[in-house]
């Protein structure tokens, strides 16, 4: 046998090859260079903008910090290719609440790592980790800075936008937010069409779904606003919830981009696009716009002139696009926009920020309502945001309490919870016909303080028809009896004694006894007794 004989050129080739490659990478490595700006995506997701400066190995975001982004500064290294960032945010996690149910945080501060690898001198692709959260693929990619901080536009000038006439009742529907944040698609939002119909709550006066944040990826090359990979043809899922007799609502921002959930960062805003998207959605069918204020405190000054012209820019927008849309403005209550909401052709505002699942946060958003509530009038509603029932982290007595103060602030009643798993509680709380009735009253009379004693409250609230409806709240965590005197309730008309009234109880679904001076009941930790007090029919004249 011949020896076998070894050639020596192709494996210099390939050593070759191989050194070019490495040298390749180091210049690669050598050259990029992370100062400038930069956008982090994730697809199909959101998107997030910074500002890094690199000294040597050390990178680091400076002011203004992350355009779609809720806070924290990035630091870290580049170093042979391979990037480490961390953010660990300044807000400690609320410490859970008793019984909190899923997703209770830590009460350690959050934080986000990114790792990754040079692509080349313009992408990195990198793992997101979040607390608490799965990892995310995405990419940060060179960006000018004008595509990362747009330059300020001037606020119109003020003027009042005429009423569109809409919601002369609270609106009533579901939105996405409560319950899946950014993480959802077209499926999710036909199931909760159809779940709205076969559970009973369109009967009930629920009426829209409302996609919220997550739905768009950008605009197109012609500067459309358009959906991304989870919302295909955003035409098409107006139509299929219009089909089950319902409405449908979108999401959106005054600002170049909405704030931020679970995945990666915020979405597309209406920055300077306002009259174009508004003629969009009108375009898709949309019945319902929710525009949420985000990232516009980077390109618009915190006054109430700015607040108010920006949301300004989009409610005549709308008029403009043609179709009936309920206007729904989100900037949490800043700069009273209960006193000029109603300006800029808004039906409802935010008074708040958002809520949580938690019973801390649910009573200090209610009970905070109850001093403006004389703001409310047909068309034009305070909002303290979605309702929590059914999401588990409160017990039913304290779901009870939450649907019953918002009924009696006239709040708009959008659900929050999956509607294809809801227990049969659930739904009682929900749609609660005697509640819903409080809640949807035409006269749109405010409710009122008739008594605080500790944790005790009693509120009352005038109905049309010449009816009261009270509410005993206890905010204690033991049992406590709360009482009223009847002759507290002021009706329009003289009464010949305490024998004409008649009064029931709403959520037993009882009547019960009116007799001597006062009422009074023994409340659960956390709940409620609502009552509807009327002139009982035929039992002696005036």
């Amino acid at each position: 046998m011949k020896p076998s004989v070894f050639h020596s050129r192709p494996w210099r080739i390939l050593c070759l090859a191989a050194l070019l490659a490495s040298l390749g990478a180091l210049v690669l490595w050598a050259q990029t260079d992370m100062t400038g700006y930069w956008a982090f995506r994730v697809k199909d997701g959101g998107v997030n903008f910074f500002q890094f400066q690199q000294t040597g190995d050390a990178v680091a975001s400076v002011a203004p910090a992350g355009r779609g982004g809720r806070g924290g500064t990035l630091t870290g290294t580049l170093k042979d290719g391979k990037l480490h960032l961390a953010a660990t945010f300044s807000m400690p996690a609320q410490p859970p609440a008793a019984g909190a149910g899923r997703g209770a945080a830590s009460g350690q501060p959050p934080q986000t790592v990114y790792d990754g690898v040079v692509d080349n001198a313009n992408r990195i692709a990198v793992t997101m980790q979040a607390t608490g959260r799965d990892p995310l693929k995405g990419t940060f990619e060179r960006v000018t800075r004008e595509e990362a901080y747009p330059t300020r536009i001037p606020p119109p000038d003020l003027r009042d936008v005429p009423d569109n006439g809409l919601v002369r009742t609270p609106p009533m529907g579901w939105n996405s937010w409560n319950k899946f944040q950014d993480v959802f698609d077209d499926a999710t939002v036909r199931g909760m069409a159809d779940a709205m119909v076969s559970s009973g709550m369109a009967k009930a006066g629920y009426t829209y779904i409302v996609v919220d944040e997550g739905w768009t990826s950008g605009r197109d090359a012609s500067g459309k606003i358009v959906g991304n990979g989870k919302f295909p043809n955003m035409k098409a899922l107006a139509d299929y919830v219009h089909s089950k007799g319902l409405k449908i609502g979108i999401y959106s921002s005054p600002g170049p981009q909405s704030c931020s959930g679970k995945m990666g960062g915020g979405y597309q805003g209406s920055f300077g696009h306002e009259e174009e998207d508004a003629i969009t959605f009108a375009e898709w069918g949309c019945d319902y716009l929710k525009y949420d204020w985000c990232s516009a405190g980077g390109v618009y000054s915190n006054t109430t002139e700015d607040n108010r012209g920006a949301y300004q820019k989009m409610g005549e927008a709308l008029l403009k696009a043609g179709r009936p849309i309920v206007y729904s403005l989100c900037q949490y209550g800043s700069h009273d926009v209960w006193k000029w909401g109603a300006k800029t052709g808004g039906n409802l505002w935010r008074t708040t920020g958002d809520i949580a699942d938690r019973w801390d946060s649910m009573e200090r958003i209610g009970f905070a309502n109850i001093d403006i509530a004389p703001y409310n009038r047909p068309g034009h509603w305070n909002d303290p945001d979605m309702l929590e029932v059914g999401n588990g982290g409160m017990a039913a007595d304290e779901y009870r309490t939450h649907m019953s103060l918002w009924c009696l602030l006239s709040a708009p009643l959008m659900a929050g919870n999956d509607l294809r798993t809801m227990t049969e509680e659930t739904k009682s709380i929900l749609m609660n016909p005697d509640a819903i009735a409080i809640d949807q009253d035409r006269d749109a009379k405010p409710v009122q303080r008739l008594s605080v004693a500790g944790k005790s409250e009693v509120l009352v609230r005038p109905l049309g028809g010449n009816a009261f409806a009270v509410g005993l709240f206890n905010r204690g965590d033991k049992p406590a009896e709360i009482g009223f005197r009847w002759d507290a309730l002021k009706f329009d008309t003289g009464l010949y004694g305490f024998r004409r009234l008649q009064a029931r109880d709403l959520w037993k679904h009882e009547a019960i006894s009116v007799a001597g001076d006062d009422y009074a009941a023994t409340v659960p930790a956390h709940g409620v007794v609502l009552l509807r007090v009327s002139i009982a029919a035929g039992r002696g004249g005036f």
